[in-house]
């Protein structure tokens, strides 16, 4: 009985470290693809006089009011195998999304995109227009401009985008349960394990991750306070 015990306990372990690194990468994965994504959006959105870019700017916020099972059961209609997207996919690259660590990343880069774009695009625009004139004056070509002047003075926006979305997918769970479903090492991850520990009251594990969830986040958003303040005092 008590080996028995402890294997179960040993498996129990595993598991949350699995969903805990999985987490993990999926968190990194997609910041990244929103810094790359979300940083020229967001400055497009900040500089544009389009009338698109309302729209192009509700779309994106979308997420924050949508449930997230509304937008994962139509990610999964889009990106199912028996979608034509899905089909097109897989048939031509091979490339399945629903239920598998890819279509999480789909689904992550589409619900924390808000989270990113909306912060950088506030710094963009805190930024104003006489930055721009002045670097245009002395000659610097658009990009250069964007790269040594905008970023630079937008580095707070940055890092509270980054903060945000990184913190916010590693604690979805509508979304990622839709698109990914529920499989261990594949696409269970810390959010869907807390509801499963809850389910099979295994109320230990279950307060383990939950509350390893809750410091992490006090900490991001404590950290990015302080050094966003620690920026802005630096740039004054």
């Amino acid at each position: 009985m008590l080996n028995t015990d402890m294997l179960d306990t040993d498996m129990l372990q595993s598991e949350m470290w699995q969903a805990i690194w999985l987490s993990l990468q999926l968190a990194t994965v997609t910041t990244i693809i929103l810094l790359l994504i979300g940083t020229p959006l967001a400055w497009w959105l900040a500089r544009s006089g389009s009338f698109f870019k309302e729209v192009v700017a509700t779309l994106v916020a979308l997420p924050l009011v949508l449930p997230p099972t509304v937008l994962g059961f139509y990610l999964l209609v889009v990106l199912g195998p028996h979608s034509p997207l899905g089909q097109v996919l897989d048939q031509w690259f091979d490339l399945r999304l629903a239920f598998t660590f890819e279509g999480l990343v789909v689904g992550s880069v589409i619900y924390s995109m808000p989270f990113v774009v909306q912060p950088i695009r506030n710094a963009f625009e805190a930024i104003g227009s006489r930055p721009m004139e002045v670097a245009a004056t002395l000659r610097a070509s658009p990009l250069q401009a964007f790269f040594y002047v905008a970023l630079p003075l937008a580095r707070p926006g940055l890092l509270c985008g980054t903060v945000l979305g990184f913190a916010h997918t590693l604690g979805e769970f509508g979304v990622v349960l839709m698109i990914g479903g529920n499989i261990p090492g594949e696409t269970k991850v810390v959010a869907v394990a807390i509801y499963d520990y809850v389910e099979a009251l295994e109320w230990q594990q279950a307060h383990q991750l939950s509350a390893g969830l809750l410091l992490f986040s006090f900490v991001c958003i404590l950290t990015m306070n302080i050094l966003e303040k620690k920026m802005r005092r630096q740039s004054l």
